[in-house]
């Protein structure tokens, strides 16, 4: 079969003419920012590679999620939002299967215990105040030399965002690392400035993405 034909094939399932909710309102709204968010789930792909059980929060119709799933054998999918994950179960991909739950991390996720965590774009949402509760939720749901890993847009460039955008618990690199160090025994600190992710000065970076491993409690 032709390259042509094969993509054609491919095409002609309409479940893969589909990219998403969120990720065709980002197409349409600012289309290079499909590139910043693709680039991140790539770099939770290679870090997880080979992870056995894998838990993703913030999900929202779990689109981009199979590019982690193109790396680890299992891999869970939470949101708060009924409407991104029924819309996600209903797109699901036979290929590339995963499982999709609606739930709110602010509550223990009591059915399984994961091998890792990811969560992008997610902390920056939880207020002050319940974010060890979060924390903590997060913990009870990964092994006692699990993985997790955290992603948010850094403190610094709230300035250039909108208003609007519900980030109520931006950090500093500093502070993401302080609050990371809490709970886990070694923590990975790495910067992105568009789709490129390094480990230059956290002031100069648009996010931040931490690393834990070995929970300390």
């Amino acid at each position: 079969m032709s390259e042509y034909r094969e993509i054609k094939s491919i095409f002609s399932d309409p479940k893969n003419r589909i990219m998403g909710v969120q990720a065709t309102g980002t197409w349409e709204k600012d289309p290079k920012r499909l590139a910043f968010m693709l680039a991140r789930y790539k770099f939770v792909s290679k870090m997880l590679q080979g992870k056995q059980r894998v838990l993703e929060i913030g999900a929202s119709d779990a689109w981009a999620s199979r590019i982690v799933k193109q790396s680890v054998a299992n891999l869970t999918c939470i949101d708060i939002d009924s409407d991104f994950v029924t819309y996600g179960k209903e797109n699901v991909s036979e290929r590339w299967p995963l499982r999709l739950l609606q739930h709110d991390m602010l509550s223990p996720l009591i059915d399984d215990i994961f091998d890792a965590v990811f969560a992008l774009d997610v902390l920056e949402h939880i207020a002050p105040t319940d974010e060890s509760q979060f924390m903590n939720n997060v913990l009870t749901s990964v092994t006692k030399d699990g993985v997790v890993i955290l992603g948010m847009p850094s403190l610094e460039t709230q300035r250039f965002s909108e208003s609007d955008n519900g980030h109520i618990n931006c950090k500093s690199g500093v502070e993401f690392k302080d609050m990371m160090s809490i709970y886990f025994k070694n923590v990975f600190m790495f910067c992105m400035n568009d789709e490129v992710i390094h480990t230059g000065m956290f002031e100069m970076a648009n996010y931040l993405i931490a690393i834990g491993v070995g929970k300390k409690y």
